[in-house]
């Protein structure tokens, strides 16, 4: 074959053939150094833009798993929360048996419990826990009554670590999320509590990443990690140093980027912000790794660009000799880069169709290709799994349906279906799979297709269609009746006891509007509770008569509270109807019990001030007929001695009369005790004044200890002289002569006054401390003589009774006894502390 002709002006500049097969040689580099940086870089661009996209769905599948997770763990504890509100520890919901029966369906729960506000367990999962009294400040900020709030991450292996007085013995690294609701019940206000297991949601993110350069970190919105798939991050890290806080946090829920991120050096970082919990997941993998995995990618390419390189050369080479060889050569370029774009065609279809695991078979379903992700997920190889028929990895019975899909003849082009497969440990997992027929033009060559597992979703249903039924059977088993109508008024839900009170069957009542049995009035009231409770979110509790399936009327107590619906909006109301007839039959017999006993004391008082008042007369005659009878018998001894013990008896009879009369207007009416502001300290003076000829007469003393300050408090001032007047005169009693009395006034803590007289006497038997202060009744050392009518110390307690406090003895170890005083505090106007003034 004969050279091709060199052009007119390559023969007019003197170029050789070698010169010209050289400059086209150059040319040809030239272009294939730039077509291969060309390829390298849009490789590079498409390996980023792939990885961010896999970091994306991967960061939605992690929080759509997180937020699930975390929602079915809230409602569980609006359940156990509802139960606790309505039955109290008494219903059987909160003991230990019972919680970690609810553990059982939520793996990603470590614990329950109830608690009070002081931080006392009162029902938990784990037995060894109840009785313990937990620090509430190391569990976080408490949410408002009938709310819930999800608290940062709490170091410690459960509520036992945070018992008041006890360190966590836990490594940081172990510990939990608080989840807390706070409930009102009849028994007061108490907090339910889930302690989320942040360990089981690092094992779904190992799970879901696979990739071992890849990481995903959960992290709080404040910008600390709470666990992560490769536990590289401490519990507690601040992240502060990565974009997604300080550049997109919290203005976007989601995004993408190359830059920095939690780890070192420049990451491919995807985040999302979770829809209902201030949390984020984030999911990144090194720059260089990415690079360096599209590096491999592209060296096949490169090789092939070489060999193309050197036969390029070698054609034009030829090219310079015949024009045939270079036409040959053309075809065979045109050819390859066919192969090439048909390719890249068949892997834009299988990058379109990714979810979980990659795959492509030939035209009978064999297996030709499976990415890595392939082999975790079948327990296997990759090498194991090609050239095995995709209907032989599932069940028999699933047979069909994949036969279906890989159906030649068929016309669809995306083919679904629901298959089980071998997974990890043994166990079937359930998938979602979907092919794409591939075809050259002609005919299918193939199939391309993904399968993504569902196997914790399809599991996820499951418990809570379980823990639904379960709720419906507590629901049905409840003592209350109850009934669940959605908002538009109609019967939904209505338990056993529903039905025997009303008297109608649920078959009766599902689907009809509710209240139609009901008077107007009552309906009436019904309809208004239910649009405040629609209007206001907060649960309604309402007094009413109610009609039972016999017609009669019932006293009874209704309480309400909205169910949530799936999108977290109410979508019913629940309510219950408590039956307190008895009770409040019960209230009413006990108020006219009461008004009965009173009216019955105020008879007794009214008598004893009548015959008090009748006996006073006589009284008076006898005692002055025996002063006059004294004074006219003088100088006879016989007579005025007879004279002296009529006139004793009676002034003795007149105290007993005096003592009584004081009892009745006590006792009878609150009227004769008129309060006012004074200072006890010149009152205590003036009745020690009073007493110092008695004092004398015994060679006796008082210690008088009073405070410097006032001692001020509401009082009536004659009674409370009355009460320490009458306490002094018994110590004066029993003292031996010499001896010291100890009156002695003080503040207290609490703001009450507390006065006390001691005396050094015989003191009083321990089994008489409490009886001395009955009417008529002395103490067994005073039956002597010295004693008087038995009415003093009970006139005294009365008073003090009668003003709020309390009167009470006790014997002295070194003899004799002392009696106490106490006088609550009463502020005024005057005197209030500033913070307590409005």
């Amino acid at each position: 074959m004969s050279p091709t002709p060199l052009p007119a002006t390559v023969r007019r500049v003197g170029w050789s053939p070698s010169a010209v097969v050289l400059a086209a040689g150059l040319a040809l580099i030239a272009v294939l150094l730039g077509a291969v940086a060309l390829s390298f870089f849009e490789e590079r661009r498409r390996a980023l833009d792939e990885q961010l996209v896999r970091h994306v769905m991967v960061a939605r599948v992690l929080e759509d798993h997180v937020t699930r997770s975390i929602d079915t763990a809230s409602l569980s504890l609006s359940n156990l929360a509802v139960t606790v509100a309505e039955h109290g520890l008494g219903g059987g919901a909160t003991n230990p048996a019972a919680l970690t029966q609810v553990l059982v369906s939520l793996p990603q729960l470590r614990a329950l419990a109830v608690l009070d506000t002081s931080g006392r367990v009162l029902g938990s999962s784990v037995a060894g826990e109840v009785g313990l009294r937990i620090d509430l400040k190391r569990l976080g900020p408490l949410p408002t009554l009938g709310r819930e709030g999800l608290n940062p991450f709490v170091a410690g292996r459960g509520l036992a670590d945070l018992a008041v007085g006890r360190s966590s013995s836990a490594p940081r690294p172990v510990g939990f999320l608080p989840l807390i609701r706070r409930v009102m019940t009849r028994d007061g206000e108490w907090l339910v509590l889930a302690l989320i297991h942040p360990e089981g949601l690092a094992n779904y993110m190992r799970l879901t990443v696979q990739d071992p350069d890849s990481v995903a970190v959960l992290a709080t919105l404040a910008g600390e990690a709470i666990t992560s798939s490769s536990g590289s991050l401490q519990a507690g890290q601040v992240l502060a140093g990565s974009r997604v806080y300080r550049d997109y946090l919290p203005a976007s829920e989601h995004g993408s980027y190359v830059g920095a991120g939690v780890g070192p050096g420049e990451q491919t970082v995807a985040f999302r912000l979770s829809r209902t919990r201030p949390l984020v997941l984030i999911v990144e993998r090194p720059l260089a790794s990415v690079v360096g995995a599209a590096t491999l990618v592209s060296r096949p390419r490169w090789l092939i660009a070489a060999v193309g390189f050197l036969a390029l050369l070698g054609l034009t080479w030829t090219a310079s000799r015949s024009l045939r060889a270079r036409e040959r050569a053309r075809a065979h370029l045109d050819d390859a880069q066919a192969k090439v774009a048909r390719s890249e065609r068949e892997l834009s279809v299988i990058v379109r169709s990714v979810q979980e695991l990659l795959f492509r078979t030939d035209a009978d379903g064999v297996l030709t290709f499976v990415n890595t992700r392939w082999a975790a997920a079948g327990g296997g190889l990759v090498d194991e799994v090609i050239g095995t028929r995709f209907a032989d990895l599932v069940g028999p019975a699933e047979r069909p349906a994949v036969h279906r899909m890989f159906d030649l003849a068929g016309e669809a082009a995306v083919r679904y279906a629901t298959v089980t497969l071998w997974a990890v440990q043994g166990r079937l997992h359930l998938f979602d799979v979907a092919v794409v027929p591939l075809h050259d033009g002609r005919r299918v060559v193939g199939f391309a297709g993904s399968a993504v597992d569902i196997t914790e979703r399809v599991l996820a249903e499951q418990k809570l269609k379980t823990q639904l039924a379960f709720t419906e059977q507590l629901l049905d088993l409840s003592p209350l009746p109850s009934s669940v109508t959605d908002l538009e008024g109609r019967y939904v839900f209505v338990n056993r006891a529903w039905e025997a009170f009303t008297g109608r069957h649920r078959t009766e009542a599902i689907g009809q509007r509710s209240g139609t049995h009901l008077t107007p009035v009552l309906y009436a009231l019904n309809q208004v509770q239910d649009r405040e409770l629609v209007a206001t979110g907060l649960p309604a509790r309402y007094e009413t008569k109610f009609p039972r399936a016999d017609g009669s009327q019932r006293d009874a107590v209704v309480h309400k509270l909205l169910v949530p619906g799936d999108d977290g909006r109410p979508s019913g109301i629940l309510s219950s109807v408590e039956d307190v007839t008895e009770f409040r039959e019960a209230e009413r017999a006990t108020r006219e019990g009461r008004d009965a006993a009173e009216e019955a004391s105020r008879a007794k008082s009214e008598f004893i001030a009548n015959i008090s008042h009748e006996l006073r007369t006589p009284l008076q005659s006898i005692m002055g007929f025996s002063e006059l009878g004294t004074l006219r018998a003088r100088g006879n001894d016989t007579l005025v001695s007879m004279f002296a013990d009529i006139l004793a008896s009676g002034r003795r009879m007149l105290a007993l009369v005096n003592d009584l009369l004081d009892v009745s207007k006590i006792e009878s009416s609150v009227g004769t005790i008129h309060l006012e502001r004074s200072d006890l300290r010149p009152l205590l003076r003036e009745v020690q004044r009073e007493l110092m000829p008695l004092l004398a007469a015994k060679r006796l003393s008082i210690a008088l200890r009073l405070p410097a300050s006032p001692l001020s408090a509401k009082v009536d001032p004659s009674r409370i002289q009355q009460v320490v007047r009458n306490t002094l005169a018994n110590a004066i009693k029993f003292a031996p002569e010499g001896s010291d009395i100890e009156l002695q006034a003080a503040t207290a803590d609490d703001g009450g006054i507390d006065i006390s007289v001691r005396d050094h006497g015989p003191g009083i038997p321990p089994k008489e401390l409490e009886k001395i202060f009955e009417a008529f009744v002395q103490s067994s050392k005073t039956k002597d003589g010295s004693g008087g009518t038995g009415l003093g110390l009970a006139i005294c307690r009365t008073i003090v009774a009668a003003h709020g406090g309390s009167m009470h003895a006790e014997n002295m170890p070194g003899g004799g006894s002392r009696f106490h005083i106490r006088l609550p505090q009463r502020w005024g106007a005057e005197t209030r502390p500033a913070e307590l003034i409005d």
